[in-house]
């Protein structure tokens, strides 16, 4: 699946995955949003949860940006915009967090919901706690992932937040 990047410089290009998938040329990286092409956006504030059903809308795009500054303005990228469901970060800035994932983090999961595993262990092997993502989520994806639409996804997800509570 093509992988697709909404870049906009905000964290250190030193620590950012988004950056290292490109040196790699696991993905491509856009200066605007016109640039940036149509898709499946990964968009924490998009109304329909991400499911295997959004697999045949083609390129996956992730915003590249930091926390501060990922406010729903920040996703005006034309596209279907899809909400990943419940998961667990496993980088180092945000270990064990709910929903602070990286854009490598947030590529990876999408791409196993879509039934694209090789690809998303392919693109986690480029940093030391990738396998660690997959590891912490291993349930929830194969759920995710199981599931035939974003209604199916937003029941499993329920499961997941009443066992936080």
């Amino acid at each position: 699946m093509d992988l697709h990047v909404r870049y906009e410089g905000d964290d250190d290009p030193k620590k950012c995955t988004a950056k290292k998938l490109e040196r790699f040329d696991m993905a491509a990286l856009h200066g605007s949003d016109r640039a940036t092409p149509y898709g499946v956006v990964l968009n924490p504030h998009a109304d329909k949860a991400l499911s295997p059903a959004d697999k045949e809308t083609g390129a996956l795009v992730a915003l590249d940006c930091s926390w501060e500054s990922a406010g729903e303005a920040m996703f005006s990228l034309p596209g279907e915009h899809r909400a990943l469901p419940y998961l667990v970060a496993a980088n180092p800035v945000n270990f064990g967090r709910p929903m602070q994932l990286t854009t490598v983090e947030a590529l990876a999961a999408a791409l196993v919901i879509f039934g694209e595993k090789p690809q998303a262990e392919e693109i986690l092997s480029k940093f030391r706690w990738g396998h660690t993502f997959l590891e912490l989520n291993e349930e929830p994806l194969r759920r995710y992932s199981e599931c035939a639409d974003s209604t199916d996804v937003v029941e499993v997800q329920q499961e997941y937040l009443d066992m936080g509570e």
